[in-house]
């Protein structure tokens, strides 16, 4: 499940550092663009990593308060959540004990 996870995070935050590359391309060449709300969505998925480091790698969106804001609170969010799902269980086994392996 760990190695499910981990390859999920890689491959979303790929997925959304190259639809940046993507858009930001098109946008040079005034082509059809991948809509903004595809964006976020790819971020709030996973991919705000991704997201963020393709913004500032390809200076794309970087002047859309919704992108500068809204994406680094997605990871906020994605990082509280992830923080309170972990204290209410052990590192160790998985288990919901607190009482640092003594029962587990």
């Amino acid at each position: 499940m760990k190695n499910f996870i981990l390859i999920y995070f890689i491959v979303i935050n790929s997925i959304a550092f190259f639809s940046m590359y993507i858009d930001k391309k098109r946008a040079i060449r005034n082509e059809w663009r991948i809509k903004e709300a595809t964006l976020m969505s790819i971020a709030v998925i996973g991919g705000s990593i991704g997201s963020i480091i393709g913004m500032y790698s390809f200076r794309h969106k970087t002047k859309h308060i919704k992108f500068t804001f809204g994406i680094p609170f997605i990871l906020f969010l994605q990082f509280l959540s992830l923080w309170t799902s972990l204290s209410f269980q052990c590192f160790y086994c998985g288990c919901n004990e607190h009482n640092y392996h003594n029962s587990c």
